[in-house]
């Protein structure tokens, strides 16, 4: 089984000025004259982390991180000014042109998914490639499912603190009531808010308990960014059309693509990866037998480091 590439650190980073807004942290590992792969975090909101840049061997990979709007570094922290799905997917490409990246590869687990799909439909002669990770098709179907019923009856002791958070009587459009707290003038219920979204979903994230990883949703500064910027987009049908990613999955028929996918993820069910990989020709399908949501569960980190030493071959 594969793991992570050894720690490394970045040899180029800073802040990138996108509108009168917003700067986005920018940072480059690995070979300066690789092949350039781009790392999109999920969320929207959780940012990039240091252990991303383990996925690909940087004897062969540019490797580019950034924390989308709101984000991680970028500032200003968990701003919903100015942020869409269109103004994310502008972004990469101001990256993209800015560090002079003709072609680049994605590589997006969860909503950094979402975001890979959406910018190859839309820039498919940029796209050398999709390593997809735990697929959010972001229909209303799926946001339903994990955060108003579903997930619920899987992860019931979880989903009672999650629960607890919203007064009965708005029990029945939790997203609404949470988007209301989590966008409202009073902090203290803001952040108790933010931190009953992000730990739910830290909880239902692995297969087996992960305390590291609930830890870092629960985190302060993560969890606020995450549960802010989630909640405005899922307010906002993720400024996508009804089924748009698969709608124009056709736009991929040229594009070669890897989706790894947990067989109990409970937070994106695997019937969305499914659809995805018919719509998707060149698509392969690898369902993780032993594993949920995470990235950080032993059994995805060996699926995506193979489909990153794959593509190396490929583009080599």
């Amino acid at each position: 089984m594969l793991s992570l590439y050894p720690e490394i650190q970045p040899h180029h980073h800073f802040h990138l000025p996108v509108d009168d807004t917003h700067n986005l942290y920018v940072e480059e590992s690995g070979n300066p004259q690789g092949i350039p792969v781009v790392f999109l975090h999920g969320g929207p909101g959780a940012g990039t982390q240091p252990w991303h840049r383990r996925f690909f061997d940087p004897t062969i990979y540019r490797i580019v991180l950034f924390d989308q709007r709101g984000a991680g570094q970028s500032t200003p922290h968990a701003s919903l000014e100015n942020n869409t799905t269109g103004h994310l997917v502008a972004d990469m490409e101001l990256i993209r042109q800015h560090l002079g990246i003709e072609q680049w590869l994605l590589f997006g687990g969860s909503w950094g998914s979402t975001l890979a799909l959406a910018y190859a439909e839309a820039h498919t002669e940029r796209v050398l490639g999709l390593i997809l990770r735990g697929v959010f098709l972001c229909r209303r179907e799926d946001l339903l499912w994990f955060y108003q019923e579903g997930a619920s009856r899987i992860f019931p002791d979880a989903w009672e603190e999650y629960k607890k958070a919203i007064p009965v009587e708005e029990h029945h459009d939790f997203m609404a009531a949470y988007h209301k707290r989590l966008t409202g003038e009073d902090e203290l219920a803001q952040m108790a808010a933010a931190k009953a979204w992000s730990v739910w979903e830290g909880m239902c994230s692995t297969l087996k308990p992960n305390p590291h990883v609930v830890h870092h949703f629960a985190d302060p500064h993560t969890a606020l960014s995450l549960a802010r910027i989630e909640s405005h987009f899922f307010a906002h049908d993720i400024f996508l059309q009804p089924n748009q990613l698969l709608n124009q999955a056709h736009k991929l028929k040229d594009i070669d693509g890897v989706i790894v996918h947990g067989r109990y993820d409970v937070v994106c069910p695997l019937d969305g990866a499914f659809a995805l990989h018919k719509a998707w020709p060149r698509s392969e399908l690898h369902i993780i037998r032993d594993a949920g949501h995470s990235a950080a569960e032993l059994g995805i980190i060996d699926a995506l480091v193979k489909a990153t030493n794959d593509f190396a071959l490929r583009l080599a």
